[in-house]
């Protein structure tokens, strides 16, 4: 098996948080476009998304406590997730993507990579 049950069900959990989070974070993003720069925009909806992120990462996806110490590697994670997040924006739209399209692959490349590093910081420092 490539996974154990235990971890399938934590990425299954993991797809249904991250795509509420995305949603949240791709609406706000949507609607503040019209009105400032992408990034911006894009920034504000990541840190609303986040908050909602940390708290059901911590209790169904990862069945864990919430911490000082689970709350500082999350945040860690998600600095590192949004620089490469932001990066792969602008790279996309570089690229001609659309910005009101260029989220979506950035996603599919930032998504994955977010939860090897959140499932580490919930495994070292969460408490069940």
């Amino acid at each position: 098996m490539l996974f154990s049950k235990e971890t399938f069900w934590e990425l299954f959990r993991f797809g249904i948080v991250g795509v509420i989070a995305v949603a949240i974070n791709y609406a706000i993003y949507l609607v503040l476009l019209p009105f400032m720069d992408k990034s911006i925009a894009y920034a504000i909806g990541y840190i609303i998304s986040f908050c909602f992120n940390y708290w059901l990462s911590a209790h169904f996806t990862f069945k864990k406590e919430t911490n000082k110490k689970n709350g500082i590697g999350f945040a860690g994670a998600h600095l590192f997730n949004f620089v490469l997040q932001i990066g792969l924006l602008n790279f996309f739209t570089w690229l001609g993507v659309p910005k009101e399209w260029a989220p979506l692959p950035m996603y599919c490349i930032a998504v994955p990579s977010n939860f090897l590093i959140v499932r580490f910081v919930f495994d070292k420092f969460g408490k069940k």
